[in-house]
């Protein structure tokens, strides 16, 4: 049974190859172990990219195409958060304020709310430097309006936000101190940014990213995960959707118009070709290429485990108003 759904889950991909998006850039060195990533690039010009899994893993280039190095874990010991799964930790979120360095990292289980936000800073981003400061503040439990997983961090006009959610009515954004440390005020006082009405409300994964005179909100939507235990159905795996407002906090809309608290998103990049399940991006400026955005994916020629997810790289097209690839 294994062995059939698998070769339905390709032949699906299959079906959707005639999907005009670019195939990422080329990647060389570690290219696997990308679960959720984050990159940043260093002052000296080095690449850093942080992923899923343990004390979140760490791997550094001269190049956003590589060749990637395994270096280790950021938090080889876990989380000071008292929580189940503070040493597996997930979907980090990596900026500079300032001189210093901050990884907002989630504690969680699948499918749980019993989750959290912790940080650790540094002033090198390299392993072993840096220090893990516990929660900042935004923890959920079973009944809470949110999942207090997906954390990222966005500047604007001296400001400081938390974009966050996972499923359990879906986005939200709070305000975050100067020293983002720390929430502003109070979670239950988040702001519900992104929504789909219909269950199973599946949107994560928030990147917000300023372009001319628009705040971009890009959101995965989707299963995530376990595609090699039979996967979802054709068309419900991850996909990279976003809107845009004019102004940071919203009200956001997509392309049509349609409010993305009603379940509005323009797809920017889902499964093609031998890409499958496209998700947990972001966006970063390179010096070559300009604005890209980079993500997860599997290469449905080599396998579907979360273990095999690879690193992906396109470059952004605005031309339209709209990121795509």
């Amino acid at each position: 049974m294994h062995f059939v759904l698998l070769d339905s889950l390709i032949l699906s991909v299959v079906a959707i190859t005639a999907d005009a998006y670019s195939k990422p850039l080329s990647c060389s060195g570690v290219c696997t172990n990308a679960h959720d990533p984050s990159v940043i690039r260093r002052d000296d010009g080095f690449y850093f990219r942080f992923s899923t899994g343990g004390g979140i893993q760490v791997h550094t280039a001269p190049s956003i195409q590589g060749p990637w190095i395994y270096n280790g874990t950021a938090l080889p010991n876990g989380s000071k958060i008292n929580k189940i799964g503070n040493h597996d930790l997930w979907a980090p979120d990596v900026a500079k304020v300032e001189s210093v360095y901050y990884l907002y990292y989630s504690i969680g289980s699948f499918g749980s709310q019993d989750s959290a936000i912790g940080v650790a800073t540094s002033r090198t981003m390299d392993v072993g430097s840096w220090t893990d400061l516990g929660s900042i503040g935004v923890e959920s439990v079973a009944g809470s309006k949110f999942n207090a997983i997906d954390g990222n961090l966005q500047s604007t006009n001296g400001k400081l936000y938390m974009n966050f959610g996972s499923f359990w009515s879906d986005l939200f954004q709070v305000e975050m101190t100067a020293i983002p440390t720390m929430i502003a005020n109070p979670v239950t006082s988040a702001t519900q940014i992104a929504f789909v009405p219909t269950p199973p409300q599946a949107q994560e994964a928030a990147f917000g990213y300023q372009y001319n005179d628009y705040y971009f909100l890009l959101f995965s939507v989707g299963s995530c995960c376990r595609y090699d235990t039979g996967g979802p159905a054709a068309g419900d795996e991850y996909k990279i959707q976003a809107c845009r407002s004019d102004s940071v906090s919203g009200p956001f809309v997509d392309k049509s118009g349609k409010s993305c608290l009603q379940g509005g998103g323009t797809t920017v990049l889902k499964s093609h070709n031998w890409i499958y399940g496209p998700g947990g991006q972001g966006i970063i400026n390179n010096p070559e290429f300009g604005p890209v955005l980079y993500y997860h994916y599997v290469d449905t020629r080599v396998g579907f485990s979360d273990a095999q997810k690879r690193f992906g790289v396109n470059k952004l097209d605005f031309s339209s108003g709209w990121p795509s690839v």
